[in-house]
């Protein structure tokens, strides 16, 4: 039989974790197919360790754990997951309950025809999320279209079904500083989209702020495109040779008109505007540089601290 491995990260899911491990185990099991589930444990604080070591004693054969000596995030736990995976195919989803567990069979169905490499999911509909999280979520999904090679779908996704071979080029991979969606979508592979309603969470609250989206947004825009350095060259451009005009200009009115530019605000004013050109400037800058600064340092993407699977990768 096929074997699908099923990943989930949990930071602080103590609430949800059963709900989620009673209806994704009543799924797997009504299809034909062996399956394991790893929980990665992200430094969680609650009781979500716990939780997780009665699944394993209940089921070792088909419920693994793996748990970090700290906080690491989502991307490092999904990694983890990929690199102590074993099954010909392997999905993520998150414990929440809003990737729904009712998609697997279809999911697996498509896969198994042949045609495709990967089933994935979008959300048609943000049904109960903030409206302003819905815009700018949109908004992203445009922008970074637009300036980078990474094709993403609006409303996609951790949630999707691959194929083993989709999941080591995924593993193969091994960047630092790593945006989950952009790299399903710069490998490649024949992928299938199944849309579905927003699901909302089944109980607890979500980890994520409008301000941790920025910064998630921020990543995915540095690590798949280079168009903000583009525009901070065609800038400078643009400023120097605006510049060399205005001198030109203000050289003909004293000459002809003998009327220099008068006045300290205007001149504070364009100061201003261009210190903070150049601020803004050298922190677009930075930001690709903090990234190559962490690449070079090779650090792990994760240290797990215990675990039940056998031959474990630890560190990664």
């Amino acid at each position: 039989m096929d074997k699908i491995s099923i990943i989930v990260p949990a930071y602080n899911e103590e609430e949800v974790l059963p709900i989620f491990d009673y209806e994704v185990t009543k799924v797997l099991k009504s299809m034909e197919v062996d399956y394991e589930i790893i929980y990665v444990d992200d430094g969680s604080h609650d009781g979500t360790l716990s939780i997780l070591k009665v699944f394993a004693e209940k089921d070792s054969d088909h419920k693994k754990y793996i748990s970090f000596s700290r906080n690491f995030g989502k991307e490092s736990a999904m990694f983890a997951g990929f690199v102590n995976c074993s099954g010909d195919y392997a999905a993520v989803m998150d414990a929440d309950m809003q990737d729904p567990p009712a998609l697997l069979p279809e999911m697996y169905e498509k896969l198994k025809g042949g045609d495709y490499d990967c089933a994935a999911t979008r959300r048609y509909t943000r049904k109960g999320e903030p409206p302003v999280r819905s815009f700018l979520a949109h908004r992203f999904y445009h922008l970074i279209n637009k300036i980078s090679d990474a094709n993403m779908v609006d409303g996609a996704r951790d949630f999707r079904l691959m194929r083993r071979e989709m999941v080591d080029a995924v593993i193969a991979m091994d960047e630092y500083n790593r945006f989950s969606k952009g790299i399903f979508g710069w490998v490649g592979f024949r992928t299938l989209w199944i849309p579905y309603e927003n699901v909302e969470r089944a109980a607890g609250r979500s980890k994520w702020s409008l301000w941790e989206l920025f910064k998630y947004a921020l990543d995915g825009i540095v690590n798949f495109s280079q168009t903000p350095l583009h525009m901070v060259s065609s800038l400078g451009i643009f400023m120097t040779l605006f510049s060399f005009v205005m001198i030109i200009v203000i050289i003909i009115r004293q000459l002809v008109f003998h009327n220099s530019v008068a006045g300290w605000t205007s001149m504070v004013c364009v100061m201003l505007l261009i210190g903070g050109i150049q601020i803004l400037c050298l922190g677009i800058m930075g930001q690709y540089i903090s990234k190559i600064y962490m690449e070079s340092k090779n650090r792990p993407h994760y240290i797990a601290n215990e675990s039940n699977i056998k031959d474990i990768k630890k560190i990664r």
